[in-house]
């Protein structure tokens, strides 16, 4: 299995530690058999891939593979062990346990029992999507009991976490995919880690050897137009008139204003970070907690700006950000004269 995912995991980042752990922590596209997996993380799109590249990789080792599914918060007594009991065969059997952050006492008491001695040719995959709940079943896991490992499914909050996700995809479909198709696909599938995986799939199946920002507006040019960043973009690169179009198109098509003025408030930042400040784009990605392509879009981004003017813009930024969110009385308007200071630089 790990052979399987190696390309994912030169791509991806290392699963975080959880405390005193015992066991191994790792990320999710690094899941492999254990007697006992622990799907833990907010992130239900990533959990649910885990588990399912498990039971592919489980399938494919034995065909004779037996899954069974257990949900904690309905738990009925005895359920596991009888799940878990050899079978005539003597098949291997997968049981997914899922809701166990919802567990009931009965399930608690009988899977931190079934950790002392767990079943020959079983995997019990425990999903837990967080909270309190559960916790005596998860310290039990952690401290080494039963053989475990936990696969950790944190949400992608970071654009940079969603860019290294779908460039994933890509590379371990062996498919090239330009860096500015790989900006229009995340900005415009931020939002939903699911639609950015299937846009992905997508590209990957309809075309050819190389993915490029022409191929991803002729698949999808409908939702980046209307994105967030797309409006940012034109803005801040000075096309007043793109910049308003956009907006409006954006704005009719139902769009929120807060969410536009947060993608103008992302790349600011970034802006405000990077003025001034010389290096390689490694050097300073590295540095300011960005991705590369972030660094060398800032950097193309603030040519003909001025210190005084970004200045400005960010003052703009605090007092529209304060107008959409109810403080204003008009936020189109305010939103309008945000995207036309940006496009003349602050001036």
């Amino acid at each position: 299995m790990a052979a399987r995912t190696t390309a994912q995991a030169r791509a991806g980042k290392p699963a975080p530690k959880a405390g005193a752990a015992k066991i191994p922590q790792l990320a999710w596209h690094q899941v492999r058999p254990a007697p006992v997996v622990l799907v833990s993380g907010t992130e239900t799109f990533l959990a649910e891939r885990a588990i399912r590249s498990l039971r592919d990789f489980l399938k494919l080792e034995d065909p004779s593979l037996e899954v069974s599914d257990i949900q904690a918060d309905s738990y009925a007594p005895g359920e596991l062990l009888t799940l878990a009991s050899p079978s005539l065969f003597g098949e291997p059997r997968l049981i997914r346990v899922s809701n166990v952050e919802k567990c009931s006492d009965t399930f608690l008491t009988e899977a931190i029992d079934y950790l002392q001695n767990p079943a020959d040719d079983t995997y019990v995959v425990l999903r837990h999507g967080g909270g309190v709940r559960g916790k005596k079943l998860l310290d039990t896991i952690r401290s080494g009991v039963g053989g475990a490992v936990e696969v950790v499914c944190a949400e992608l909050k970071k654009d940079s976490d969603k860019h290294d996700f779908a460039t994933a995809e890509f590379r371990s479909a062996g498919k090239r995919v330009t860096p500015s198709a790989l900006r229009s696909l995340v900005a415009a599938f931020s939002d939903d880690l699911a639609e950015l995986s299937a846009a992905c799939q997508q590209l990957i199946a309809d075309t050819g050897a190389e993915v490029t920002e022409t191929t991803v507006d002729r698949y999808y040019g409908g939702r980046v137009e209307t994105n967030a960043f797309k409006v940012a973009d034109s803005a801040i690169a000075g096309r007043l008139g793109e910049a308003l179009v956009t907006l409006r198109h954006a704005l009719s098509s139902g769009a929120d204003p807060v969410p536009i003025v947060a993608a103008f408030a992302s790349k600011i930042r970034t802006m405000a970070k990077l003025f001034g400040v010389r290096g390689g784009s490694a050097q300073l990605a590295a540095t300011y907690s960005l991705a590369p392509w972030q660094v060398e879009r800032a950097q193309r981004d603030l040519r003909g700006w001025s210190d005084d003017g970004l200045a400005r813009c960010i003052v703009m930024l605090a007092e529209t950000d304060a107008a959409v969110k109810g403080a204003g009385r008009d936020p189109i308007f305010a939103l309008e004269r945000l995207v036309t200071v940006i496009a003349k630089r602050g001036e």
